[in-house]
């Protein structure tokens, strides 16, 4: 569905993405994760062909990204910052005016969604809240039955219990529809049992893509005590080190046994290796660990 070859791209002169490489495949949702100015917009707006890369290519369903045909560029459906609602339509009348341009419109779908928010159809947009525009935006999105999905930062404003029920309402959707989803996050507590794959950004650089449950089973944390551990630096081993009063976090790709050698060859307190245990983490916690706190 998606494929990025070495893809690179320059604001003015300076980069900003570098050799991204990355596939999605068809069926699933895959979650690009990243920080704010990670670089995940940028990516979607190449995908999208507002922006052409500096080098590197990048498909979308088969053809360049920055020539789709208007007949593939219908397939995909896209949720981005800029979507354009006419706050002067109801809620029906903008379901009459977007359905009449897509030959699969579904508007059992849009107000299917819809109809979770109870409220009228004949409410003007301008007078729903934020979360509450959102959703109807979501609504036309996905009334368009796309092949492929685009979600830019999905959450748009949405509250807790509007983020839910479109993450619940979505995951059914991808299932009856076999559309393929590819969205951009950087809230990831709600995404841990809802997105398949996982490609992790920072700084523009791809620092770890996997299946989810991979992920979940192949990196690990560990606590370490201050005084004993301070001399540490990141390495091929070490990715990461957050720092408390304390106590040192570790973030790394090794497992226990393998950290354990690791320790011992740097002059780590022999007991204190001995009793080391990898912490429980959850997606979030990996994704602190691979981007840092701050």
């Amino acid at each position: 569905m998606i494929i990025c070859e070495n893809l690179s791209f320059k604001y003015k002169n300076t980069e900003v993405l570098h050799d991204i490489n990355f596939e999605v495949k068809q069926g699933g949702i895959v979650g690009l994760l990243g920080k704010n100015g990670a670089g995940k917009s940028t990516i979607i707006n190449i995908l999208m062909g507002f922006l052409q890369p500096s080098r590197g290519s990048c498909s979308v369903l088969g053809y360049p990204s920055f020539f789709i045909p208007p007949s593939v560029r219908a397939k995909i459906g896209l949720v981005h910052e800029g979507f354009t609602q006419y706050d002067f339509m109801s809620i029906d009348e903008i379901e009459r005016y977007y359905g009449a341009y897509y030959e699969k419109w579904r508007k059992d779908i849009y107000y299917d969604l819809i109809d979770r928010m109870k409220v009228p159809h004949s409410r003007k947009l301008s007078k729903l809240s934020c979360g509450q525009r959102s959703q109807v935006t979501l609504g036309l999105i996905l009334a368009q039955i796309p092949e492929l999905l685009i979600l830019d930062d999905f959450s748009m404003g949405l509250d807790v219990g509007y983020r839910r029920l479109f993450l619940e309402f979505l995951r059914d959707y991808v299932n009856d529809c076999q559309t393929t989803v590819l969205l951009t996050s950087h809230i990831i507590s709600e995404l841990e049992f809802f997105i398949d794959e996982v490609i992790v950004l920072k700084d523009g650089n791809i620092i770890s893509k996997s299946d989810k449950t991979g992920l979940l089973n192949s990196f690990y944390s560990y606590t370490l005590p201050l005084e004993e551990a301070k001399h540490l630096k990141t390495d091929d081993i070490v990715l990461n080190i957050e720092r408390d009063k304390k106590t040192l976090s570790i973030f790394t790709f090794a497992n226990p046994p393998t950290f354990k050698e690791y320790l011992s060859k740097q002059q780590i307190p022999p007991l204190t290796v001995k009793k080391l245990t990898p912490n429980s983490m959850n997606l979030e916690d990996i994704f602190i660990g691979l981007t840092g706190r701050y």
